[in-house]
């Protein structure tokens, strides 16, 4: 967790403008989102472990309900920080299956949603193996990495998630963190391309201050120009013929809907 501080006084204060980056993971949620917490003003939350554990739950909720939960878990790791008075930037992927919740726990927060090429994020997700058949294990927040049905899957597909090739899981995975991130619609809420974030930094970072009334556009487009653009299209030497066709498959309508071209 990083601080920013502006002074002893600011801890003395709520700061109710919380930013939320979301997105698929492997989409450059984390790279974003320290990206902004370095700014002075903010603090950079990471992934906060206790709100991931709970989307599974708090995603079946409707948004009024959840949010009292989601602005509990917030304000303990933010006074246990001593991040009150400074903007806090959470970046928990999953937050997209509760991004309507999150910003009616906070009136004055924004959300930043980050979009990678869907190919790209499986090349990437294939490589880590989360979503492998062979995968037993799972993460900090207990939630179960492999092929084991998770919260997100649609209503009677959960046996099939299993049966299918790890590259669909990966597919599948980009499609519903991508759709319920956009299913929320809000002038609160600013969607951005990864590719366009490393093709033009410093016009990204003009538009992601004035959306979030940042001042220090400088320092923002020197964080985002460390972006690097080496996985943009490795989806074209990585994916097998096989595996193109199974993202395509369970992604492809999406992926079109973005403008992203065939491969």
């Amino acid at each position: 967790m990083r601080l920013r501080t502006g002074g002893l006084s600011t801890l003395n204060r709520r700061e109710e403008r919380i930013v939320f980056v979301v997105g698929s993971p492997r989409s450059g949620t984390t790279f974003f989102a320290a990206a902004i917490g370095s700014l002075p003003g903010f603090v950079d939350l990471t992934e906060v472990t206790p709100l991931k554990a709970a989307i599974p739950e708090l995603s079946h909720l409707r948004p009024g309900d959840a949010a009292p939960r989601i602005r509990a878990i917030l304000e303990r790791v933010r006074l246990l920080a001593l991040a009150c008075g400074l903007r806090g930037v959470e970046q928990t992927p999953e937050t997209a299956y509760a991004l309507e919740a999150a910003l009616t726990a906070y009136p004055e927060g924004r959300a930043l949603h980050i979009v990678r090429d869907g190919r790209d994020v499986v090349c990437s997700l294939l490589e880590l193996g989360w979503l492998s058949a062979t995968r037993r294990d799972a993460d900090d927040a207990g939630l179960s990495y492999g092929a084991a049905a998770r919260f997100w899957i649609e209503p009677g597909r959960e046996q099939e998630f299993a049966t299918v090739s790890d590259a669909r899981r990966a597919a599948w995975a980009w499609r519903r963190y991508v759709s319920a991130a956009r299913s929320v619609e809000s002038d609160r809420v600013f969607e951005l391309r990864y590719e366009e974030l490393v093709a033009d930094p410093d016009g990204t970072a003009e538009r992601v201050a004035a959306f979030l009334g940042v001042s220090d556009v400088a320092a923002l487009a020197a964080a985002l120009r460390r972006a690097h653009g080496r996985s943009i299209g490795r989806y074209r030497s990585d994916l097998t013929p096989e595996q193109l066709a199974d993202v395509e498959h369970e992604a492809g309508a999406v992926l079109r809907e973005l403008g992203y071209p065939a491969a």
